[in-house]
């Protein structure tokens, strides 16, 4: 049973008055998707954004609409931890991908909430990430335990299997856009190499470039106008970002949870969620403190390394580690943005957070700043609540 509760039903404590030239982002409602004290894990989008799949603890996948959190159904079949989701694009915008420490990579279609399809890595495999691609657009590949497995998605049948270039566990495999025939993956033994997937894929042949961040690496991404820098962030919550093409490090935050923790006013950041890329070199990291506050706070990498304040942050709507951030498209009329939507959270407390920009009372104040005038103190009368790794 799916329970959907108005944010105005929720107690706050008083606020400060907001500055004048800040525009507020505050809590418009919450869902609790579960009972317990079951874990949101990811929330991605369909590309029509008429949906948004979220994966849960419950090893089960709940389909959502973005505009107003009205529950569609969900897809349940794992029989493990969910590691990753992703939408079909093209003319299968209805199809959502799973892949889990199951072994499996299944594909569903969202309209029946059925599974239509499924490829095995192996009984003993864990599946931790996952990514269609290559020069015909044929490809799936899928990050497992220290090998990266590659499949014809259109017959299924497995094509190689790369065992020889990582010796801990695949976190991270993407094909880089704009680059189709070129896959990134990430490890936990430190490692991001880039391949070559065209021709028949092999370590000794398509094994082009390999950076060494040093430690566990927990999520990377691509950005850039040319798609041609990396972001790593890693299990020890440090950041770095990188010239994948040239193999180059181009900044190094080993302390960016101090650095960020400097440049606001509320807890210490605990944990990074994510990065974020708007277009371009612009790049933002997501930090969050384990009372369930979250900041977006803009990396400059060019020059001198810097972490700056927040211009962005959410608070008083979760209660716990947030796992994921759904930033609403900011460009599209009539859909979030005429809506004043800024986005949609998901943590461990079971909790889908939708936050609006209004100037309605709310309760709890968040806001977006240009001067760096942040930002409203969260109750810390918390339970706190430690991450926990895949």
């Amino acid at each position: 049973m799916e329970v959907e509760i108005e944010a105005s039903e929720m107690e706050v404590e008083e606020q400060p008055p907001i500055p004048s030239s800040t525009k507020k982002f505050g809590l418009k409602d919450y869902i609790q998707t579960n009972y317990g004290d079951d874990y949101v894990f990811q929330i991605v989008p369909r590309d029509d954004w008429t949906s948004m799949a979220v994966s849960l603890s419950t090893n089960a996948v709940k389909l959502y609409s973005p505009m107003t959190g009205q529950y569609f159904g969900e897809c349940k079949g794992h029989s493990s931890t969910i590691n990753h989701i992703s939408f079909s694009g093209g003319s299968n915008l209805h199809v959502l991908h799973s892949c889990s420490s199951d072994g499996t990579i299944r594909a569903w279609d969202t309209r029946t909430f059925q599974q239509v399809s499924c490829v095995t890595a192996g009984s003993s495999q864990e599946v931790f990430s996952f990514s269609f691609g290559g020069s015909d657009d044929n490809l799936l590949a899928a990050g497992c335990q220290s090998q990266i497995l590659f499949w014809d998605w259109r017959n299924k049948k497995q094509v190689a299997c790369l065992e020889e270039s990582h010796v801990d566990d695949v976190t991270q495999v993407h094909f880089v856009p704009d680059h189709q025939n070129k896959l990134a993956s990430a490890s936990a033994d430190g490692l991001i190499c880039i391949f070559d997937t065209n021709g028949d894929i092999n370590d000794d042949d398509h094994l082009e470039s390999v950076i060494n961040v040093g430690t566990s690496i927990a999520k990377v991404g691509v950005f850039g106008d040319s798609y041609e820098k990396l972001w790593c962030l890693t299990n020890i919550e440090t950041l770095s970002v990188w010239d994948w093409k040239e193999g180059t490090n181009e900044a190094n935050f080993e302390e960016a949870r101090s650095l960020a923790s400097e440049s606001w006013t509320l807890d210490h950041v605990d944990y990074f969620v994510d990065c974020h890329c708007s277009g371009g070199d612009n790049l933002w990291v997501i930090g969050g403190t384990n009372a369930g506050s979250i900041g977006y706070f803009p990396v400059k990498y060019k020059g001198t390394a810097i972490i700056g304040p927040p211009e962005a942050v959410l608070g008083g709507g979760h209660m716990g580690v947030v796992r994921s951030i759904l930033p609403m498209p900011s460009m599209k009329s009539g859909t979030a943005q005429s809506q004043g939507l800024f986005g949609w959270t998901g943590g461990e407390d079971g909790r889908l957070c939708c936050w609006k920009g209004d100037d309605s009372p709310v309760i709890s104040r968040s806001w977006i700043s240009s001067t760096s005038a942040l930002a409203l103190k969260v109750p810390r009368n918390r339970k706190n609540s430690r991450r926990c790794p895949y």
